[in-house]
């Protein structure tokens, strides 16, 4: 792809030293909240820099458990996302992880996709530590802190939102992080507002955050739910404005949280006046959200959603992705719930739906394109009620 929207924003400039603040929340917002109008002005929307990384365009890829692996990421990065997080790890799993061809995906990085973040979950604090070297190590430009997963196995193991529910360890196992990872790259945080929505929940959550600033971290990316809420009822993005105004200038806060269109992400933005947005389930199978993002930024109108050519095109290509990453046999496996996502934005979804859950192989692949894919006609723009609940 070329053009503006194609190009990956590769390579990294200083901006400046990283600023920690000391808490208390009556700081004053540095700058006001941008405003609301549904048409943009291009320049509305200043390029995102995170620590010393320069990132660009404000709106990115979330880190997203199954699916934002090395395909997704380049994908996306060539439809516009400037920046995305890998798949969330274990310290564990990374302090065993050996070079066995099954696993030793989980640390590839593609040669266009940088920056790129590495996204760590765990339980102890030197543990955790000694799991972010790791990701350091394996190139990830930047060392993201998981204390957002709602995920009841993983609250059951002391990992994740769990965090946000005892803020001494987890302020330990951030500013253990921080000291062990290599200065020049940044270290940040995924957060939800709270365990629930109780007072002490509230309270905990900024003594957390607090304690990132304390502790030199770059940004925090904030959910606007609660753990216990996961993924039912919407996303309070006013949060995400008391956020902003309490950690002003000092740290740079990304949103998330019911982000399913291009028209989200900047609203998002201009409603809370947070440094950029995160998207998870609003990407997967859609990574034209990003060009679309980015239009309209330009203030330029909504583009049409991508005609059947170009979305087959885009499906071969992550398959092919897929193969060299995977290898020939594990792929088509691996592609399905990507086919499937997708498939949202084909006119007659269910039925090519039922074509991708079939396949085993490149050829029933191959062979469900042709059938579904074969004559080109306008696309659709995804339906809200097809994302669901799924996951982060």
């Amino acid at each position: 792809m070329t053009g503006p929207l194609g190009e990956l924003n590769g390579g990294t400039v200083g901006v400046g030293d990283r600023q920690v603040a000391s808490g208390g929340r009556s700081r004053s917002v540095a700058t006001a909240p941008r405003g609301t109008s549904e048409t943009a002005a291009p320049g509305r929307y200043p390029d995102l820099n995170i620590g010393n990384v320069r990132i660009g365009f404000p709106v990115v890829q979330a880190a997203l458990s199954g699916y934002s692996d090395l395909p997704m990421r380049v994908i996306a990065r060539r439809h516009g996302a400037s920046y995305s997080v890998c798949e969330v790890m274990l310290d564990q799993f990374l302090l065993a992880l050996g070079k066995r061809q099954k696993t030793k995906h989980f640390l590839d990085i593609h040669p266009d996709e940088h920056p790129v973040g590495g996204q760590l979950m765990g339980a102890e604090p030197e543990q955790f530590s000694l799991g972010a070297l790791k990701l350091v190590e394996a190139g990830f430009d930047i060392i993201d802190v998981n204390f957002g997963c709602p995920v009841k196995k993983v609250l059951g193991r002391c990992r994740g939102g769990f965090h946000l529910s005892q803020p001494k360890v987890a302020i330990e196992i951030l500013q253990r992080t921080r000291d062990i990872v290599p200065h020049h790259i940044p270290v940040t945080v995924k957060m939800r507002r709270g365990i629930d929505d109780t007072p002490q929940s509230r309270d905990a959550f900024f003594e957390i955050l607090d304690g990132a600033l304390n502790a030199g971290l770059a940004a925090a990316t904030v959910h606007g739910r609660t753990v216990v809420q996961r993924y039912v009822g919407p996303s309070r993005w006013q949060f995400l404005s008391e956020v902003k105004s309490h950690v002003g200038r000092s740290m740079q806060i990304l949103g998330s949280g019911d982000l399913f269109s291009a028209e989200d992400c900047l609203r998002m933005i201009d409603q809370t006046g947070i440094d950029g947005v995160t998207v998870a389930r609003g990407a997967i199978g859609n990574p034209w959200i990003f060009q679309q993002a980015r239009a309209l930024a330009d203030g330029q109108p909504l583009p049409d959603p991508p005609s059947l050519y170009q979305q087959a095109d885009v499906m071969r290509e992550h398959f092919t992705l897929c193969e060299q990453t995977y290898g020939a046999g594990r792929a088509p496996l691996l592609m399905r719930k990507f086919a499937i996502k997708y498939s949202q934005s084909h006119p007659d979804y269910e039925s090519v739906r039922q074509a991708f859950v079939k396949i085993k192989t490149r050829d029933d692949f191959e062979s469900a394109l042709q059938i579904h894919y074969g004559s080109d006609g306008p696309g659709r723009m995804i339906p809200r009620d097809c994302h669901g609940s799924q996951e982060e």
